[in-house]
């Protein structure tokens, strides 16, 4: 690129000249490339270690005067070819002016001028496209680009020195840390070492600490591990490469491709070595601690955080703690763990001021809230800036979400919904549900108690005494969302919840009451929306409805059935991606019993999509990755009996149900429902810590079990003796009570007990902990999930397909890496549209044509030069049976299999296929699917019309009593008709004149640069001569009976082809000249094109290699056929080729191809020789690391540019 000239006093320090004139030098830096000697070498290593090569570009061209010793430098370049133009255009433009000046100072001055002219159109044209990353940043991902061979699509997030263990020696060199790839560069003392790592093949990501790796970063993949360490950071930087490998697992596993972030507003300056992507992922990184913190939407930005003190009324003093400010809500959270939690949502925001300051209260805001609650905070650093920021977010926020602009999620659901297709829509006058239904005021607990008589026992006592308890907080805490959080909010839960409470404070402590009363009537439009569908989701909704808690009385009739059905139905709509997963009934039906319709939605909405991420999806990979935490909790905790636990297989046979339905299926209802209290105020971690509990209770027993059944069993006894004895609720049978049967009946456990015991014993657990590990294990659970889909895959087309299951596995993570790349490197259809995880595995990856032509010139073995593309385009259509342009792993594995084991006639056949419609091309086929309609027979019988007039003429009775009688024939016939066909020879249908000469095109590229090069292209001319006969032979028999109706038009016809084939002197074998000459002129298109002309210096032709045409057209093939027609290529051949016609008549059929191809040994050969898939897939996988090679220059370049 062209740069601002700069005065350079030594010219050749570590510079190489390389071309020179009077006015410029083009210069190359030392160890760059081959050769440099010592000095060289010494060069390029400090040139890598010190990072100078990000600086100083490997080839740069100088301005100079005279005898002057004073250099400018004026242009840089990454690769020879880059700075070889910058040099051709001074020669060309400049040379010719400088000549004309006699000063060497205004020379000077002009070269300068010249120079940052340039530089000022090129700013002005990127100048729209600029971003705030720094110039050495640029230079940077430039570099990473040129040295990796990575498109403009993959953009550089950071870059660090560290140390790359290869075997015992480590290689100092540079990480690039990229949004899709994990690259390494090194170059030491002439040693290059490169490394080139996709995070979706990432399984495991650790930082350890040993002696022999101190300080490292393990990054290990499914065949190898890499070392890393000497990092100046290594915190920061494994966490850059935690979120990378996140996002990189987010895309297997829903397809979400990485999108930047470009609301994210820009710095005040330029942030040296951070670039724009750095910053938009430690933001989000804060904004997922952020809303994990306080339990906010998925759509809630972080503005800022300071340090602050908080006056607490109900301690009478100040609390040390941070105060976070985003679009929607004020938080604050105390540093001590526990000690107070505040959220206050901006709409219920009345006044923020500033408060007097004093010694004792410095700086301080006051907020008061629309219920009469005031907040004061103090010594906060910026004062004005925080006050004004809030007031800005205010004037924004609508009023109780009921005024101002609706958001996103508010608009008419009608054009927001997705439409699944083949979906029924009941019609709009059809209400399925309105504020008049009893669950849409109260749960349904309350709907079947009201007309309980009033129990005035110790358990109802007891029961009043918890209410006042928590009346008694909420007069001294407050009460809602701006509710103070304290530890003594912690016990309350702890002890249980009331049930008269226990509904507003799930929607409190989960955040669902935020969401809900930010969307007032959103439930109900959806419900109206999604309740008329008929999808799989319903479907299943439908089968599990009386599955949901049936011995529970509220579910034993059709209200508590229909707020269920109408809830699941709602969310399924809402949440496609999800729709409807088992378990969520379970959870659902606990919901609906304590809270209304609209309450139990967004309460699922929040546990579904917030506090158990990915739980419910198709393939519960939440609940896989918590299961595997789990087991390195018992590892870290109790790890006798997890040795013991592993080799029966227990733990992940019985945790998976524990943390999907939160007990509520393992554990008596009225006992479960108290672990869900504490689970939608602490968290998962509640979960964790009971199920450590249970196994610590019954280690004793479990160590001595001597299969899995015996240790599912005690402890299914076990959970189902969890008793809530403060229950005022009439006792709910449970469905484990089966597995207590015995003389003796187990002990009961108190449910109180046992969260006392856990929290005891495992309180220590802390959530930051519990992501980390969710982390790891989530690498190895959709990976494992991976390795599953691949397998079941290759069982399912491994009977059907020639290709080892080892050769099917690779070409499996080849076809779809070859989709994976298509989604952040663009494609010309979203990836999103061809990933469906509801879809079988082997539908789930798609690609599309442009991603086959790429896979079949690296797989195929019909290579035809430049011919090969439209071969491929033809292969693609032929197996896109749906014609949605996308085809799956089984067809890309068909056309394979064709082409590499199909014996000679299925490989002719597939050939043949490939030049007829379908698999012509659209512009292909235009002339060629008329000509083929000419030899489409008609399937309906002539006597087809006169059969049905006949049916018709038969009375209705006579009809009904056919279709009584002969139903069972028309179920054979409709089962044969679905039966799949297996196409033989005779089912294809004839190829024209001009289908046949594409063929003969093929064919003819498919033989060059073969070792029998010659041998086939004898056997093609004298295979082609002979069809060409055949089909005019044919079109004598097609044509007879129409020369008896029309004699003296018959006469006449052959006048035409004696003309157009008079210039050609052929012979005897008049009228088949005009195909021959078609031929002919086929296959001198096919390889005869003229190449463009290119200068001598950059290109040298040897004149000892003759083209393989030119030997057919120098008579060399000894085949009189189409010797004479070779004078095509001469002067004479193009008005041959303009008095040329196809023939329309003309035809051949499969039979005629394969018959005559099996005249000629060489082409036997060819179709029958063996291709080798391994070499090719091989040289596939390699082909990253050659376009790296490809990019940067060689020293064959610089011999071309030297002389």
């Amino acid at each position: 690129m062209w740069i601002t000239p700069e005065e350079v006093l030594l010219a050749n320090a570590l510079w190489v000249s390389e071309r020179a004139n009077p006015y410029f030098i083009l210069q190359r830096r030392k160890g760059h490339g081959k050769g440099g000697g010592i000095t060289g070498l010494f060069v390029g290593t400090m040139d890598v270690v010190l990072d100078s090569s990000a600086r100083v570009a490997p080839y740069r061209i100088l301005h100079q005067t005279g005898d002057s010793q004073i250099f400018c430098s004026i242009a840089c370049g990454s690769s020879r070819k880059e700075v070889t133009e910058h040099w051709e255009w001074l020669e060309t433009n400049l040379l010719q002016t400088l000549s004309i000046f006699d000063n060497d100072e205004d020379i000077t001055t002009f070269v300068k001028g010249k120079i940052s002219g340039i530089i000022a159109e090129e700013n002005k044209s990127k100048a729209a496209l600029e971003d705030e990353d720094s110039g050495k940043f640029r230079e940077a991902e430039l570099k990473m680009r040129k040295l990796f061979g990575m498109p403009d699509e993959e953009k550089l997030v950071n870059y660090y020195s560290c140390s790359y263990w290869k075997g015992r020696v480590p290689r100092q060199g540079w990480v690039y840390l990229s949004v899709n790839h994990l690259c390494f560069y090194s170059l030491l003392l002439g040693k290059e070492v490169t490394l080139v790592v996709q995070w979706t093949e990432v399984t495991r990501l650790e930082k350890n600490a040993t002696l022999l790796f101190p300080e490292s970063v393990r990054v290990s993949t499914r065949h190898t591990e890499h070392y890393f360490s000497m990092f100046l950071n290594v915190n920061d930087t494994f966490k850059l490469m935690e979120q990378l490998a996140t996002i990189a697992m987010r895309q297997l596993l829903d397809n979400e491709g990485f999108a930047a972030d470009r609301s994210l507003p820009k710095p005040c300056k330029t942030l040296k070595n951070v670039s724009a992507l750095k910053r938009d992922l430690d933001a989000r990184a804060k904004n997922e601690r952020y809303r994990a913190l306080f339990r906010l939407t998925q759509d809630e930005r972080l503005d800022g955080h300071t340090d602050c003190t908080l006056w607490t009324p109900f301690a009478k003093m100040h609390i040390v703690g941070q105060l976070f400010v985003s679009n929607n809500y004020i938080c604050f959270c105390s540093r001590e763990e526990d000690l107070c939690q505040l959220i206050i949502p901006l709409r219920e925001v009345s006044i923020v001021e500033k408060a007097d300051s004093s010694s004792v209260l410095p700086c301080p805001v006051s907020i008061s809230t629309k219920n009469k609650m005031t907040f004061l905070f103090a010594n906060l650093k910026d004062r004005d800036f925080l006050v004004q920021r809030i007031s800005d977010f205010l004037q924004r926020t609508p009023d109780s979400g009921h005024s101002g602009s609706p958001s996103p999620s508010t608009t008419p659901l009608s054009s927001s919904l997705p439409t699944p297709i083949g979906a029924a829509v009941e019609p709009s006058q059809g209400h399925h549900y309105s504020p008049s239904l009893p669950t849409a005021n109260q749960g349904l607990l309350r709907i079947y108690q009201k007309d309980a008589p009033e129990d005035h026992g110790p358990k109802a006592t007891k029961e009043k005494m918890k209410e006042e308890s928590w009346n008694i907080h909420f007069f001294e805490f407050g009460r809602g969302v701006c509710m103070y959080r304290t530890s003594k909010t912690r016990e309350l839960v702890l002890n249980g919840i009331p049930e008269s409470l226990r509904g507003e404070l799930w929607l409190l402590f989960s955040g669902a009451q935020n969401e809900m009363a930010t969307h007032p009537g959103y439930y109900a439009e959806l419900v109206e929306q999604a309740m008329g569908r008929c999808t799989l989701a319903t479907e299943e909704i439908e089968r599990d409805l009386h599955r949901s808690m049936p011995e529970h009385h509220a579910f034993q009739n059709e209200m508590g059935i229909a707020a269920l059905r109408r809830v699941l139905t709602a969310y399924a709509c809402r949440n496609p991606g999800i729709g409807y997963c088992q378990a969520m009934n379970i959870v659902t039906s606990v919901l609906l019993l304590y809270c209304t319709e609209e309450e139990a939605f967004w309460l699922l909405v929040a546990l579904c999509e917030r506090m158990l991420p990915d739980y419910y999806n198709t393939r519960v990979v939440g609940a896989l990755v918590d299961q595997g935490v789990f087991e390195e909790l018992t590892r870290e905790c109790l790890p006798f009996l997890y040795e013991h636990m592993q080799e029966l297989g227990v733990i992940s046979t019985i945790s998976l149900s524990w943390f999907l339905t939160l007990f509520l299926s393992v554990m008596p209802f009225d006992s479960a429902v108290l672990l869900v209290d504490c689970f939608f105020y602490e968290g998962i971690k509640v979960i964790f810590q009971v199920a450590l509990a249970v196994l610590h209770a019954n280690m004793d027993t479990l160590l001595g079990c001597t299969d899995e059944g015996e240790a599912m069993t005690i402890l299914g006894r076990y959970l189902d003796n969890v008793v809530n004895k403060q229950t005022v609720s009439p006792p709910i049978p449970h469905l484990h009570a089966l597995l207590t049967s015995g003389d003796e009946p187990p002990p009961q456990i108190d449910v109180f007990q046992l969260i006392k015991s856990s929290c005891d014993k495992f309180g220590s657990l802390r959530a930051d902990v519990i992501e980390q590990m969710r982390f790891k294990q989530r690498l190895k659970v959709i990976q494992s999930l991976e390795d599953t889909a691949k397998r079941s895959v290759v069982r399912a087309i491994m009977t059907d397909s020639a290709f080892s299951i080892e050769e099917l596995e690779e070409l499996y993570v080849l076809f779809k890496a070859k989709h994976i790349m298509s989604c952040y490197w663009g494609a010309s259809s979203t990836a999103a549209e061809r990933h469906d995880p509801s879809l079988p595995y082997l539908e789930q990856y798609r690609i599309d044509l442009g991603q086959f032509c790429q896979l079949f010139g690296a797989l195929g073995t019909w290579l035809c030069g430049t011919h090969t593309a439209t071969l491929a385009a033809r292969l693609f259509h032929l197996l896109d049976m749906n014609k949605d342009g996308l085809i799956n792993f089984k067809e890309f594995v068909t056309g394979l299999s064709g082409m590499y084991h199909g014996d000679m006639t299925e490989k002719l056949k597939l050939l043949y296929k490939l030049h007829l419609p379908p698999a012509l091309c659209p512009e292909e086929a235009e002339s060629a699917l008329e000509a083929a309609q000419f030899f489409t027979d008609d399937d309906t019988p002539q006597g087809e019309e006169v059969k049905e007039a006949g049916d018709a003429s038969g009375s209705r009775d006579a009809e009904e009593k056919k279709e009584v009688k002969d139903y069972k024939y028309y179920l054979r016939m409709w089962a044969m008709e679905n039966e799949p066909k297996k196409e033989t020879i005779k089912d294809l249908r004839r190829m024209n004149q001009e289908q046949f000469i594409e063929l003969c095109k093929t064919l003819y590229n498919m033989f060059s640069e073969d070792p029998l090069e010659q041998e086939l292209y004898h056997a093609i001319a004298t295979v082609a001569s002979l069809l060409l006969r055949i089909g005019e032979v044919g079109k004598k028999f097609t044509n007879n009976g129409a020369k008896k109706q029309t004699d003296t038009t018959n006469a006449q016809a052959p006048a035409p082809a004696a003309e157009l084939s008079q210039p050609e002197k052929e012979g005897p074998n008049g009228e088949s000249s005009s195909g021959q000459s078609l031929v002919c002129r086929a296959l001198a298109e096919a390889q005869l094109e003229t190449p463009p002309q290119q200068s001598s210096d950059e290109e040298v032709k040897d004149d000892t290699s003759v083209s393989s045409y030119s030997m057919v057209s120098t008579g060399s093939l000894q085949c009189e056929d189409i010797a004479d027609d070779t004078v095509l290529i001469g002067c004479s051949g193009d008005q041959q080729r303009r008095g040329s016609i196809l023939d329309g008549d003309w035809s051949i059929t499969f039979e005629q191809v394969l018959a005559s191809m099996l005249t000629e040994p060489p082409l036997v050969d060819y179709f029958e020789k063996k291709g080798d898939i391994q070499a090719r897939m091989a040289a596939c996988k390699m082909q990253r690391g050659v376009e790296r090679q490809v990019s940067s220059s060689s020293d064959h370049e610089l011999a071309q540019l030297s002389t």
